[in-house]
């Protein structure tokens, strides 16, 4: 039997095994209660998406810090929660086909407020040949307001929808959803004022207008008539949040430790972080993560169990081997996804270690 290779509360961080994810908990509460206090104060709901952590544990924290619910991307997230006790729960995902839809119908006789939503006709038919009267389901207009993603691609696109669901004995209206492009608040909220106008004077009532995105999230005033607000990396923050001026360097909870296995000529570094341990999403980098105490240097290509570093760049002393390093993401969310576990710690020193419950829920 393989001995348990993670680290127990109390482990110094320096004596455990890398590659490892850990977030800084000092960190991560402060993240949770800047991004609650920014929308708290201008008196919209916050609906946390739980892609970033993946874990119960800290989307509690969430909720306890005034989130109204959490987000999802896919019903095997959802079920995850919902069996962790969550009941306010959205899912922003077109949801097709008789297996995800029977599972759908199941998840909504669990949780007291499951949301979904749908951007087609064909979408709204399959919800609403599954959802009777006597135990409905609410599902949102995903409006697509310069995201280029899902979406309808016009209010009135958006109306005809929404009439459609309104209309469907099994399905209740539940407002309009969107993942805007950075930047595109003016577009945003034409959109959805138009959309809102034409609801108004057919007497369907839109309640919900839920927007999405950390990289505006401090500019969520710019879109007046939504009524909540949707984010992820927030609570985590990477290095492109520092890029997009949602976060500093200071302000992301999560690294990826690694260790130097090699250093074969001066100018080079080999880490025992590969694809399989730092994402290998480039997000407009031309590397693949920030190393924090050398930020010269540049992870610049991966294979499965090393990182490459170009160290031509860094002045002065340069990492030796068996050094530990810090690296900084360029992407969390999908560093999540790589760990079976993730490891929290207070002052270099290990707090918990937790499952990361709904990994690998693809569904």
């Amino acid at each position: 039997m393989v001995a348990d290779i993670w680290p127990q509360p109390g482990t110094p961080l320096s004596q455990v095994m890398t590659p490892l994810p850990v977030i800084d908990e000092r960190r991560l509460a402060a993240n949770i209660a800047r991004g609650q206090g920014f929308l708290d104060g201008l008196g919209r709901a916050f609906r946390p998406h739980i892609k970033t952590h993946k874990l119960p544990e800290v989307a509690r924290m969430q909720i306890e810090a005034g989130a109204c619910g959490i987000n999802c991307q896919k019903v095997t997230e959802a079920e995850v929660f919902a069996e962790a006790g969550f009941d306010d729960i959205l899912i922003t995902y077109n949801i097709l086909g008789p297996a995800r839809l029977a599972r759908l119908k199941a998840l909504n006789g669990k949780v007291a407020k499951l949301s979904v939503t749908a951007d087609s006709a064909l979408v709204v038919e399959g919800l609403g040949a599954t959802f009777a009267p006597d135990a409905p389901l609410t599902v949102l207009v995903e409006c697509d307001t310069g995201g280029a993603r899902c979406g309808v691609q016009s209010p009135d696109a958006a109306f005809a929808l929404a009439q459609q669901i309104a209309g469907a004995a099994g399905l209740r209206f539940g407002g309009l959803m969107t993942y805007p492009g950075p930047g595109g608040a003016a577009q945003v909220e034409a959109f959805m004022s138009a959309t809102l106008a034409k609801l108004a004077e057919a007497g369907i009532d839109c309640r919900v207008v839920t927007v999405g995105g950390t990289p505006d999230f401090f500019k969520a005033g710019e879109i007046p008539s939504a009524t909540e607000h949707r984010a992820g990396t927030y609570v985590y923050n990477d290095r492109a949040m520092v890029r997009a001026g949602h976060a500093t360097l200071e302000d992301c909870a999560m690294h990826v430790l690694a260790t130097v296995v090699s250093r074969p000529t001066p100018g080079r570094a080999v880490l025992d972080t590969g694809s399989k341990a730092l994402t290998s999403d480039l997000l407009g980098f031309d590397d693949f993560g920030l190393i924090e105490a050398y930020p010269a240097a540049r992870i610049t290509g991966l294979s499965e169990e090393h990182g490459v570093v170009d160290l031509s760049a860094v002045e002065g002393r340069r990492p030796e081997v068996g050094e530990q390093v810090r690296i900084i993401p360029n992407h969390t969310c999908v560093v999540t996804n790589m760990y079976d576990r993730m490891v929290f710690h207070d002052g270099e020193v290990v707090t918990r270690v937790l499952e990361v419950a709904a990994r690998g829920t693809v569904w």
